[in-house]
Parts: structure tokens; sequence; C-alpha cells
């Protein structure tokens, strides 16, 4: 048994070690310094909430060799961040896109110059999409019981061979880590070396979820007990643009059926700045299509964030609207009383 044990324990040794080679020191903020994985020689991969300058970037190799390093861009709505070496001589890592429920993991950081550290812990969740504070939404995202140890963000999540399944950060979860799977990561990250930014599809739409009277439900051909009735909208939004109206209540959006503010989220998430797509609603009780030319997320500072111009660029707001129709403004929260949904409403930022 004792031998068994030893076995397992070196074996987990082995892992940190092995992936250990490709976590790198990241140092671009006044406080403790955070971690990054090492994508290919010149790649690095880390936590946008991390990065508060841009200007003066400094990554630390496994052996101690310090190499400033460029930002090529950031996703805050999923806290990502790509930096590129001056000089490619990082070790990349091994990475592996299947994860279970149960299965052993080590959260890993490399915060200090002292060396890789390593925390204990199984997969317990693996979940769809996930709302973010910034207006984005995560296609999926692993819950580990690994202690995420300070620093440890932008560092990786490895399964006992010592692959990469995903990426850490306590930027998005409401003060707890969460793991952003490495597929997911790898996207983002071919987006951001492609086109400096990743841009977010937007409606400019304010609603509540209501019932459906049997009806209106008959009249749509499918049983569909609730949809999300418009009351406000952006001043010339996408939604205006294309003719939705307030008390309009949106049922679908290309077909695919839409019951409340999160099933809005998740079929926009699956849209590009640009496309057209058709909204049903009801109107007056009878159904409508209207087509809607999807836009840009606008974006805005949050004041007193940070000093450095990455920083605040990180703090953006991914959601806010100048004005509206039906409605004087939008703060873009869940109003807990009244049960309505703003697009882009957020989750309190609790950061590490």
């Amino acid at each position: 048994m004792n031998e068994a044990i030893k076995q397992f324990s070196d074996g987990l040794a082995q892992a940190a070690e092995t992936a250990g080679a490709s976590v790198v020191l990241v140092n671009a903020r006044r406080r403790l310094p955070a971690s990054g994985i090492a994508l290919d020689k010149e790649t690095i991969l880390t936590a946008a909430h991390v990065i508060e300058n841009d200007e003066d970037i400094q990554v630390i190799l496994p052996d101690g060799t310090k190499l400033s390093a460029e930002l090529l861009g950031m996703d805050p709505s999923s806290d990502l961040a790509v930096l590129k070496l001056a000089e490619a001589k990082a070790t990349p890592a091994k990475t592996n896109n299947a994860a279970r429920v149960g299965e052993i993991v080590l959260a890993l950081g490399r915060p200090f110059t002292s060396g890789i550290q390593a925390s204990f812990g199984v997969i317990s969740a693996i979940s769809g999409f996930k709302h973010t504070h910034f207006g984005g939404m995560l296609e999926a995202h692993y819950r580990t019981d690994a202690t995420p140890f300070p620093g440890f963000s932008g560092g990786p999540t490895i399964n006992v061979d010592g692959e990469v399944l995903g990426m850490n950060t306590s930027g998005l979860g409401m003060g707890k880590s969460i793991v952003i799977p490495i597929e997911t990561a790898q996207k983002i990250v071919g987006m951001i070396k492609e086109h400096g930014s990743i841009k977010r599809g937007f409606l400019g739409v304010s609603g509540q979820s209501v019932d459906i009277p049997t009806d209106s439900q008959k009249a749509l051909g499918r049983d569909q007990a609730s949809g999300l009735l418009l009351v406000g909208l952006e001043e010339d939004g996408p939604a205006v643009k294309g003719g939705l109206m307030v008390g309009d209540i949106l049922v679908a959006v290309n077909g695919e059926p839409v019951e409340n503010h999160r099933q809005l989220l998740a079929r926009l998430a699956m849209q590009m700045v640009g496309d057209e797509v058709e909204i049903e609603v009801l109107r007056g009780g009878k159904p409508a299509t209207v087509k809607v030319v999807i836009g840009e997320r606008p974006e805005f500072f949050r004041d007193g964030t940070g000093r450095g111009r990455a920083h605040r660029f990180a703090r953006r707001m991914a959601f806010g609207f100048k004005g509206s129709r039906g409605h004087g403004h939008f703060e873009h929260r869940h109003d807990r009383h009244h049960g309505r949904h703003h697009e882009g409403a957020h989750e309190e930022d609790n950061e590490e």
C-alpha cells in the first residue's frame, strides 16, 4: 500500500515538473506577480486582470531567464491576455482538451522566482455557458477544489500526465477561481493574434422573462412557456435599427427558442459582429419576424481602476447604454425585485 501511494505521489510530482517547464512568471502589476503558460516558444497565455501596465511587462522563465514581453491583445470578457516574448526561448506546454468530472488535477502557479507551486484537487464540475461581468460569454468552464493560491491566475490546471487542461483565473468567478478550458483559450488566442482584439455581438435590449399565453403558443406552432419581454432598447442600437419595439416578446433567434435573458446571451454568443439574424417576436400576441444586423458591443472605461493603460483597457465596461427607448437609462444589472435583465448584465467583480 505504501509503495502504491509513493508511486502515485511520484507521478504527481513528475506531472508538476513536466508542466512546470512551461509555466512562467508574469510581472505586469504593482503587487504580487502572476503566472502564465507558454503556448509556443514566444507566445504566453495569462489572465487579463493581472496586466496593469503594458509598457514594461517582464516574463521570467523557469530557468531564471528574464525577458521583456509585448501585449498582443486581451479579452476582458474571458479574462485572457496574450503576450509575445522578445526572444523565442519558452518551452511550449503539452495540452489536452479532454477533462472529466472527478479527474485528479493540479493547479500550478509561478508567482515567485523560487520555483513552481502546486495545489491538489479534482475537477468538481464541467459547466457550459457562463455569462461574465464584462458582457461576454464563456462557452465552457471547469470548477476544481484545488486551492488557488495568490498569483496562480494565468497559470495552468494540469492532469496527472502533466498536460494543460485549462488556465486558472480568479477574475471571473465572483471571488472564486475557475478554469478556462485550454481549447476555449486557444480559440480566443488565435483571434487575438489575428485581429488584436475580440469583437462581441450586441443587440441593445433590456428585458424580463414573461409567460406566453396558450393562444400565442398555438400561433407560434410550438410549446414555449416563456419569452423575453423587451422593456427598453438602446437609442440607435441594432435592435432599434432592425425594427424591434418595446413591448415585443422575443421568442427565438435564428429559429432557436429564447425563454429568458441567459438563453438570449447564449444565442448571441454564437453570432459575429455584422451577422444578420432573424429575431422572432410576439407583437400584439401574433408572431412576427424581423432581421437585425448584430452590432459591436460598446466598451466603456470604469472610473478609478488601475493606473496603467492596459489595466484600464482590461477594466472597460463591455456594457452600459447612453440612452434608451422606453426607459431613461440602463444600469446593466439584474433587478432582484422585478426580475429584469439587461444584455450585458454582470456579476460582482471580486479579484484575487
